[in-house]
């Protein structure tokens, strides 16, 4: 939430600075720089709001939370990358097919202040979505990427256009162009697993293997059948099917299953919850007719 926040208002400060520098210093790659990062700024919005949503707890009108509230918002981010990715390809063609004058000097330094402060956000955004495991806070991360990627696309461009002088006025654009391609290629990767989450895609192996081995290793568990899990927000809801002694009585059946879904939950935190369905568990070979003919 902080980071989100923290975000939010660089982005804000970043757009003024960006149009403000391209208008004065004649620099069509610093403007569509600044309206990018308009669109960072929504989306830094879109992330705040996302997080703050997904943290309510479960209600009567959602059983399970409102954790995917952050899936949708990184899905809207990816969006949003697509999005910008276009705005600047139009108008970077658009400009290179328009004489124009060569841009101002100055607009470089405003670009190397931009680009060490969009790289910095990447990476404490990035770090903290990594550690949560959060697909929103990591599409706000690679939007803070992909906003140093067109500034420094905007500050070789402009500086081509300086050293090569007449003629090479549409050197920023077409670098412009190129980082629209890679603004374009970051939507489409972090699009795929938001909506992955949305669609109950099921978590890493390894997250499955820790929650099958804590629930083995509670005494009276005789075999972990199935488990399922889906995604919600940072977290994840599981449920297990677990034999155990056919002839244990139900009360000592309901006691294990409450054992199995404590020591998950301990042993996997970012597990929410776990619905545990107690069965007997089956012989694993069970006689042929042949067999039992012969006993």
């Amino acid at each position: 939430m902080r980071l989100a926040v923290v975000g939010l208002v660089a982005n804000g400060v970043l757009v003024l600075v960006k149009i403000g520098a391209g208008l004065l210093g004649n620099a069509y790659a610093l403007v569509a720089d600044g309206v990018e990062s308009s669109l960072d700024l929504f989306s830094s919005i879109v992330v705040w709001r996302g997080l703050t949503v997904a943290g309510r707890q479960a209600d009567e009108r959602y059983h399970f939370g409102y954790g995917k509230a952050e899936s949708v918002a990184g899905a809207v981010v990816a969006v949003m990358l697509l999005i910008a990715a276009t705005v600047i390809a139009l108008q970077a063609v658009r400009e290179i097919v328009t004489p124009h004058h060569a841009p101002a000097p100055f607009t470089l330094a405003v670009l190397v202040g931009v680009i060490a402060v969009k790289e910095l956000l990447f990476r404490r955004v990035l770090a903290a979505g990594e550690a949560l495991g959060s697909p929103a806070l990591r599409a706000d991360a690679w939007h803070h990427r992909a906003d140093a990627i067109t500034s420094g696309a905007a500050l070789v461009g402009i500086a081509l256009a300086l050293v090569g002088g007449p003629g090479w006025e549409p050197a920023d654009d077409w670098a412009a162009l190129l980082a629209a391609g890679v603004i374009a290629y970051n939507g489409v990767r972090l699009l795929r697993p938001a909506l992955a989450d949305l669609m109950d895609r099921a978590p890493d192996p390894d997250v499955l293997a820790r929650v099958e081995r804590a629930a083995a290793s509670v005494p009276g568990v005789r075999r972990i059948e199935k488990i399922l899990a889906r995604r919600a927000g940072v977290g994840y809801f599981v449920a297990l099917h677990v034999e155990a002694d056919p002839a244990m009585p139900l009360r000592d059946a309901h006691r294990l299953g409450h054992d199995v879904k404590d020591r998950v939950i301990e042993a996997v935190p970012r597990v929410l919850d776990a619905l545990v369905h107690m069965e007997p568990e089956q012989d694993p070979d069970p006689p042929t007719d042949s067999s039992r003919a012969t006993l």
